[in-house]
């Protein structure tokens, strides 16, 4: 069982709001000290909206559910020297003792095992372009279809295959929510030009939806898609054609795997001039206080 501090076992079992956080944003999203300024800025906007923060990550061979203030500096600190957690590596990272930020995944599983229902995050994994011929599919999928956790997110992260992904999700029988939006968006991006399969236009209704899932006998989760603010978006044709040079470079370099992810957002953040880091801080901020508020409406028992 991961570990939960007293004061977030209390909140859990008074059935108080509360929003899980992962870790890999801060060691593998972004760099010192922006990640550690941005886990703390979305903390604070989560307690602000009313619910508790849950910031999960391994820390020295422990399953931590909610990192304190400490432990989120070391995060930060470690960066790309921590580990990268899915799902099929906590056991084994676990034993060794390791430091991991975990991914949308890994920080689902953890948040299910310890009773949270609500997850924001930035984007989630997907399908990778090419994947027909390297199968490489992130394992978010799966876990959105077997962990009962709400996930909140600015859609699929922008060097995916959207489309398959879309059609992997409806596969695994996950709810997709387009928040005010009636378009999938893409990360940087305010849409993909795919459709979102149901809207939603307040965070009362998205609970609604939840709980009717729940009644319904659907045990993965729901995906809750909420774009990137206006003001920071990026334009999408100009997004496309970055990723595809940035791809190129990867598939130059020989880069792939765990690390593709990283290299690619670091290779936009330098061909964009920082204007993708900073829609990444304002899609995370949004999303933390749309999770917060879809929490905070469940736990009034909106939709029950």
């Amino acid at each position: 069982m991961p570990s939960l501090s007293p004061a977030l076992r209390d909140a859990l079992a008074a059935g108080r709001p509360v929003v899980a956080l992962e870790s890999t944003i801060i060691t593998h999203g972004m760099p010192f000290p922006q990640n550690l300024a941005m886990a703390r800025r979305v903390e604070a906007i989560v307690r602000e909206q009313g619910a508790v923060p849950a910031t999960i990550a391994l820390l020295h061979g422990r399953a931590v559910v909610d990192a304190d203030a400490a432990a989120l500096e070391h995060l930060a600190r470690e960066g790309l020297a921590a580990a990268k957690a899915s799902t099929r590596d906590l056991a084994a990272l676990l034993v060794a003792g390791r430091t991991a930020g975990t991914t949308v995944a890994a920080t689902m599983r953890l948040a299910a095992l310890a009773g949270i229902a609500v997850f924001a995050t930035g984007g989630i994994g997907g399908v990778h372009r090419g994947a027909a011929e390297s199968f490489d599919i992130s394992a978010d999928l799966d876990e959105l279809g077997s962990s009962p956790v709400t996930v909140v997110c600015a859609g699929a992260k922008s060097i995916l295959d959207i489309p398959k992904t879309l059609e992997v999700l409806e596969t695994r029988g996950v709810p997709v929510l387009g928040y005010r939006t009636d378009e999938f968006p893409a990360f940087f991006a305010r849409g993909s030009g795919e459709p979102v399969p149901h809207r939603c236009d307040s965070p009362e209704q998205v609970a609604a939806v939840i709980a009717m899932h729940r009644r319904l006998g659907g045990i993965g989760g729901v995906l809750v898609v909420n774009p990137v603010p206006e003001a920071a978006a990026l334009d999408a044709a100009e997004v496309e054609a970055s990723i595809a040079a940035a791809v190129a470079e990867a598939a130059r370099d020989g880069v792939a795997g765990k690390a593709l992810t990283p290299f690619l957002l670091q290779r936009l953040v330098a061909m964009t001039g920082g204007r993708t880091l900073q829609a990444n801080l304002a899609l995370v901020e949004n999303n933390a206080r749309l999770a917060a508020e879809i929490a905070v409406a469940l736990a009034s028992g909106t939709g029950a």
